[in-house]
């Protein structure tokens, strides 16, 4: 009844909008998220500002509600109620384990409502939980900070390691690091902590060491991994064809690789392909390391799931493009961190907003028309009026509904979207750029003169 009241111009003119702000209602309940900082905090303390509001704020200006953080407080000054410097003090001494906890609270919150919403994507590979990970540094900042003042070197931030469900699409982990210069085979011990039995972890090359190999066979957990250059093993028998893919015909043979603090050694499967086009690199093969058995899957199989891996860079460049995920004005890396980790818990409120879209439209209509662009900037061009419209008490309604009526809201919210205003426009194969003439400084072209010689 609710729906059909006080919500009903938005729900016939902007349903995505109020699907966004009943699930940003879920995911950021306040008690909750205060009672996270309370549990996972170890330095930080409550004063006068509360965790939940300075989340609320930030949230405003990943979504693109406000340009920058300070101009999110002048909109909120009264009921934020302490001064910028507390604020921003505040912000910069976030800890790394409670952003990380944020993006875990998240994917928990979201998962039972997808699992509702019957829209979990199949799994690539049967019998597997599947896991993509891959890193991420963070963009380098303004040079605002006393200390970054006098060089000229672009200074970065921090850095991150993502972990992707596969099924859910959800960002369900993430490992931070406040030192851009960290290598992220460093951050391999925290990602192991994460491995579960029955799961298969994809990864690029950066992460194909033994220890994480042998760290992840131990736990029950089976890996896909491009190999390393400097990760050599024994070579066993000859290597034989076994397939194709659309990159180029495939090799298998089995390698003994053996850990060097334990001696042990483990037998694994080394699969090549030999590439049709070269690499950005000029490699002119790709070979990928796995101990997934021979029965569950073929050489194949393995090749072709490795290259679904650009699924979690597909991910990253939707939080790049879609949300103001690393804000060049915060210089401090826990302040940088937080804010990034705010962006995957808001890349989890969308792909919770996609899952109800698949549930009415269809999976495959879904996956290849919605944009994720233009749902997010929708959401940003509307939420700030929506609230004004609609005044923040009446939003817990979302808070108090099970996961299934939730689900079933979301659904019928979801039933009166017209995919058309959201529609992608994916571009052709890029084009060989012209050759341009030499620069020379100082030198400039009329515009106009060069148009009227087409």
């Amino acid at each position: 009844m609710l729906l059909d009241t006080i919500f009903a111009p938005f729900v016939k003119e902007r349903p995505i909008c109020v699907m966004a702000r009943a699930v940003l209602e879920r995911l950021l309940d306040a008690p909750r998220l205060d009672a996270l900082f309370a549990r996972t905090a170890e330095r930080q303390y409550t004063r006068e500002l509360l965790f939940s509001s300075l989340m609320q704020l930030m949230s405003e200006v990943v979504l693109g509600v406000h340009p920058n953080v300070h101009a999110a407080y002048q909109a909120n000054k009264d009921a934020i109620g302490v001064s910028t410097t507390a604020l921003y003090n505040k912000l910069d001494r976030v800890e790394t384990r409670v952003s990380a906890a944020l993006v875990r609270d998240s994917a928990e919150l979201a998962e039972p409502v997808i699992k509702a919403l019957r829209a979990s994507a199949p799994r690539w590979l049967p019998g597997y939980q599947i896991k993509v990970l891959d890193g991420n540094h963070l963009s380098s900042t303004e040079h605002r900070l006393k200390e970054l003042r006098g060089t000229w070197a672009a200074p970065l931030p921090g850095q991150a390691l993502v972990v992707l469900d596969q099924q859910r699409m959800l960002i369900t982990d993430v490992v931070l690091s406040e030192d851009g210069h960290a290598q992220e085979r460093s951050l391999i011990a925290q990602v192991l902590q994460l491995v579960e039995e029955d799961q298969l972890w994809i990864e690029d090359r950066n992460f194909c060491t033994r220890g994480l190999m042998f760290g992840m066979a131990r736990r029950g957990a089976a890996f896909v991994v491009r190999q390393h250059g400097q990760v050599q093993g024994e070579l066993l028998g000859r290597a034989k064809r076994t397939g194709t893919t659309h990159s180029g015909p495939v090799y298998e043979q089995a390698m003994r690789v053996r850990d060097p603090h334990s001696d042990e050694t483990m037998q694994i499967r080394r699969i090549t392909i030999q590439l049709k086009v070269p690499t950005r690199d000029g490699d002119t093969e790709l070979s990928i390391l796995s101990n997934v058995p021979g029965g569950r899957a073929s050489a194949a199989q393995l090749a072709r799931l490795y290259g679904k891996r650009w699924s979690i860079e597909t991910a990253f460049f939707e939080i790049t493009t879609t949300l103001s995920c690393e804000i060049n004005t915060l210089g401090y890396p826990k302040a940088a961190l937080f804010t990034f980790c705010l962006a995957l818990l808001a890349y989890n409120a969308v792909s919770l907003i996609k899952a109800a879209l698949r549930s009415a439209h269809g999976r495959q209509k879904v996956h290849a028309e919605v944009s994720s662009y233009y749902l997010s900037l929708e959401i940003g061009r509307t939420y700030d009026g929506m609230m004004i419209a609609i005044p923040a008490p009446h939003w817990a309604l979302f808070r108090k509904l099970s996961a299934k009526e939730f689900a079933n809201t979301l659904r019928d919210l979801a039933s009166s979207v017209q995919l058309s205003r959201y529609q992608k426009h994916p571009r052709g194969p890029k084009k060989p750029p012209p050759e341009r003439t030499a620069y020379r400084s100082g030198q400039h072209v009329s515009t106009a003169k060069l148009l009227a010689q087409r």
